[in-house]
């Protein structure tokens, strides 16, 4: 069977290609690598390009012909959309509307959609449920839930299934260690956390300690990139099999708040690192945990990491690799100084 990853060469779909490869796929990836990286794609080749180039998107599913398409290509930093909105939906919006076209035209049928959480906004109870209202609170969760709708829309004509899969924190890395997530300016908290505990940053910050939450600070759950992965993976297994279109949220629905990450990132790295405090950062609403039971269900998914510890380690082992390969590569090694300001 062959499948098309969009954004296959960034940190989920690169776990994803890898997932694919091993389960005997025949895969290719897309990505304009304005995120990826060029050695995270493990399996089958990489074409170079962007979705918003309609033209050169055509002549690749039109060659490729795939049975299936994986979209996770897209811009995903919530303080960026608030100040660039319309970067975001150009590139999610109209990016998955020229892909969806391209579907059309080389007759793929299936459609997994990489979208989050963040459709949601403020939600009136936790956990989240699939049929709660939508009314995101940033430019980054309305251009996901445009997209959203221009598939359910498109589908309605066209005869194409799709899943739509709202994921909510995704972080951890391949417990393999071969790939794992890389960002110049990380904004996911156990992403920096675990940068800091290996001094790559000389303290964390707390983006507000005022939520309605037990200690103040944001609520979130966190699930590991590989079971989000093994989730798109049932998810296509679900409609070949005859299943019809939907929407399933992604998490473990389990919430833990900023606070208790740090300390169990500290806890596991064993590095009882600075933590600054400042306001509320735009965007943000105060806690995010996933109702699984549909995807349980429906999907039969059963996570297999479901432990934060477990997710941390597998982020701080990466992280520890990542930076000892290019340390090697570049033969320069350097002691980076923390901050000791009080």
């Amino acid at each position: 069977m062959r499948i098309l990853v969009t954004g296959g060469a960034g940190y989920i779909g690169s776990h994803m290609v890898k997932l694919l490869g091993e389960r005997g796929y025949e895969v290719l990836t897309v990505d304009n690598l304005s995120e990826g990286n060029p050695w995270a794609v493990l399996y089958g080749d990489l074409k170079v390009i962007d979705l918003l180039n309609y033209k050169t998107l055509e002549d690749v599913l039109l060659h490729f012909r795939p049975d299936a398409v994986i979209h996770f290509a897209a811009k995903v930093k919530v303080p960026e959309s608030v100040k660039k909105p319309l970067l975001y939906y150009e590139n999610n919006f109209m990016g998955t509307v020229n892909l969806l076209q391209a579907m059309e035209r080389a007759g793929t049928k299936y459609l997994i959609f990489s979208s989050t959480a963040a459709v949601y906004g403020i939600p009136k109870s936790i956990p989240v449920k699939e049929e709660d209202p939508t009314t995101p609170i940033n430019s980054y969760g309305w251009s996901k839930l445009f997209a959203e709708r221009a598939i359910k829309d498109f589908a309605s004509i066209s005869g194409i299934k799709y899943a739509i899969l709202r994921y909510f924190n995704v972080a951890g890395a391949d417990p393999d260690v071969r790939i794992g997530q890389v960002s110049k300016k990380p904004t996911h908290l156990i992403l920096r956390a675990v940068k800091v505990a290996t001094g790559q940053i000389p303290y964390l910050e707390v983006f507000g300690t005022d939520y309605p939450t037990p200690d103040g600070t944001c609520i979130r759950d966190f699930v590991h990139v590989m079971d989000l992965c093994e989730a798109h993976l049932k998810a296509l297994e679900y409609l070949m099999d005859g299943g019809e279109s939907n929407i399933f949220n992604i998490g473990y629905g389990r919430g833990y708040s900023v606070l208790e990450v740090i300390e169990k990132v500290k806890e596991v790295s064993g590095v009882d690192f600075k933590v600054v405090y400042g306001p509320r950062r735009e965007g943000d609403p105060p806690a995010l945990v996933a109702d699984n039971t549909k995807a349980k269900k429906v999907l039969k998914w059963q996570p297999r990491y479901d432990d934060l510890g477990f997710i941390i380690k597998t982020a701080l082992d990466w992280e520890k690799a990542y930076i000892y390969s290019i340390n090697e590569r570049t033969g320069y090694f350097r002691e980076v100084k923390r901050d000791t300001r009080p």
